[in-house]
């Protein structure tokens, strides 16, 4: 039994994941999610805070259990089952404690919630060949984040402690990969009574400053 856990952060209009290089087979050279074996004595939570903490340098983020992948020649190994973990966290934060591995961009093929594997790209723009059936559990995970988007408040875990409406916009359109009316938007996210003022305001940019939020939960 194994965990694998996608780590997924928004940045310049793209959601991004961590990926680690093989360094052994099988599918050695490709690149994998962050996971590994479940220990004796530890949990599945356990496991994932573990590969977060080692792989990631991140703790006390966002994690929600995924799914459980078990087809029978998904690892030409053994017989091995991997249970995938969603691992939401804002960008800064991401690239700051990450450790280990490389960042790559998602291309996601397909819209909505079609769902089905996808295709992620390095710095370079070049593609990073993925192990196993990772690109399959990355296309669940984005499926996964797409469909909560109108009835929990999972965007706010991609963003920082305050923010302003205008990042939370960017948000909601990188996961969902389409433009969203301004006010209509706006007038929703402050009907539903997640968000209170800040009382500050943007600071160093060059147009008028926006008010900042923050997530009332």
């Amino acid at each position: 039994m194994a965990v694998d856990v996608v780590l997924l952060a928004p940045a310049e209009g793209s959601l991004h994941t961590l990926l680690v290089q093989r360094e052994e087979h099988p599918f050695k050279g490709r690149w994998a999610l962050p996971g590994g074996f479940i220990r004796m004595n530890e949990g599945l939570d356990a496991a994932v805070a573990r590969v977060l903490r080692d792989k990631a340098g991140l703790k006390g983020i966002f994690l929600e259990q995924l799914y459980t992948f078990g087809e029978p020649k998904r690892d030409p190994r053994m017989r091995i089952l991997s249970v995938a973990y969603m691992a939401l966290v804002d960008h800064d934060r991401f690239t700051s404690r990450r450790t280990q591995g490389t960042v790559g961009r998602l291309v996601v093929p397909w819209e909505d919630e079609t769902g089905g594997p996808v295709q992620v790209l390095d710095p370079h723009d070049q593609p990073m060949p993925l192990a196993f059936d990772h690109a399959d559990i990355l296309g669940l995970a984005v499926k996964r984040l797409r469909g909560k988007l109108d009835y929990s408040p999972v965007a706010f875990q991609l963003l920082p402690e305050s923010f302003t409406l205008y990042d939370l916009q960017k948000v909601h359109e990188t996961v969902l990969a389409r433009k969203l009316n301004k006010d209509s938007f706006r007038r929703r996210m402050l009907a539903t009574g997640l968000l209170e003022p800040t009382g500050e305001q943007q600071e160093d940019v060059g147009h008028r400053p926006a008010a900042l939020y923050r997530y009332t939960a």
